[in-house]
């Protein structure tokens, strides 16, 4: 009998190698791996993506780590500007309306989540979760991999705040969750372009726009 000191034999769904042969195993990954998958199963509750940046890791977590570097590398969020002290930032979004964010940074992991939200500053449901790893690590060659992921909030099926939107006929942001990772694989082409430009041509790294 396999010894069991954490009791995970009481634990149902467990898929380990004491219960399943290799042959088991295979048989399960097979039927779970298909050709192709549904939008909806890929990017329902998750949305993930990540790309190689030909730059290294301190400069692209110093670079996302300014909120201001937002205005430069995503599609439509502008005109920035601090509107409490503890780094609450008030802007807009081309596509949206009002938009507010802050910034939650780890230099030790090289984390930078982006905490947003539409209309209002109060509740940040919007989290755009970023990790900047060193590709000497995981593809041993110089560099960084951004990863970012976003979790489907309830939030995006149903305005909270539909008081607060003083633009009558425009989109939700959650009608877009399906071009979601389209939308941000676009963007984060753009955050590789520009720093792979600046890096390659010994330019400042940025962001280049005007601050507070």
């Amino acid at each position: 009998m396999p010894i069991d000191p954490q009791g995970l034999k009481d634990i149902p769904g467990l898929v380990r190698c004491e219960d399943y042969s290799r042959d088991e195993l295979g048989s399960m990954t097979f039927e779970m791996t298909h050709a192709v998958y549904p939008h909806s199963e890929l990017y329902g509750e998750y949305c993930t993506i990540q790309d190689f940046i030909d730059c290294p890791p301190e400069l692209v977590y110093e670079y996302m780590a300014n909120i201001h570097s937002l205005e430069e590398w995503t599609y439509s969020v502008r005109d920035l500007k601090r509107i409490t002290t503890d780094g609450l930032y008030q802007g807009r979004d081309a596509i949206g309306s009002k938009f507010f964010c802050r910034v939650e940074a780890n230099p030790q992991v090289r984390t930078v989540d982006y905490l947003c939200a539409w209309d209002q500053g109060g509740e940040l449901w919007m989290i755009y979760l970023n990790r900047v790893v060193d590709a000497q690590k995981v593809f041993k060659k110089p560099g960084s991999v951004v990863l970012w992921t976003n979790c489907h909030h309830p939030y995006y099926d149903k305005n909270p705040f539909p008081e607060l939107n003083d633009i009558p006929d425009r989109i939700w942001v959650g009608e877009m969750w399906d071009l979601f990772y389209a939308g941000h694989t676009l963007e984060l082409r753009n955050l590789k372009a520009i720093l792979e430009y600046r890096y390659r041509n010994g330019l400042p790294i940025g962001p280049l726009v005007v601050g507070e």
